[in-house]
């Protein structure tokens, strides 16, 4: 029997979650007071950028690096003072959101999720 291995990205249901995910992630961010002061800018770039980069990180292709090169997460996020308790507020905004888009209660949802609580603390640069 030969099993189908299917990535995160098609698990979750592909681009429509994603988006999902993006629309719903970041106005909560930008109203988080821990969070909002790494957010400056257009938070439509900012948006298309973390699509990108989920996307890529869940199977659905190397979009992110086709544009910008490889992700290298922690070096990119290295001029931006991220702490451990920001990166634990970043990452339970974005537990609240999988729950919002019903997301962390699918397997695919479940899988993303720790894969973003593996990278969360990689991603801290301060004390």
């Amino acid at each position: 029997m030969e099993m189908e291995m299917k990535s995160i990205y098609e698990r979750i249901g592909g681009d429509e979650s994603i988006r999902s995910i993006v629309n719903t992630f970041y106005p909560k961010v930008y109203e988080n007071d821990e969070l909002s002061p790494l957010f400056k800018g257009d938070m439509a770039e900012i948006k298309r950028k973390q699509w990108m980069f989920l996307t890529q990180l869940t199977g659905g292709g190397p979009i992110y690096s086709e544009e910008f090169g490889p992700p290298n997460m922690r070096a990119r996020h290295m001029l931006f003072e991220i702490t451990p308790r920001r990166a634990r507020a970043w990452l339970k905004l974005m537990e609240e959101t999988l729950a919002e888009t019903g997301l962390l209660e699918t397997e695919g949802g479940i899988a993303l999720f720790e894969r973003l609580r593996q990278i969360a603390p990689i991603m801290i640069n301060r004390q």
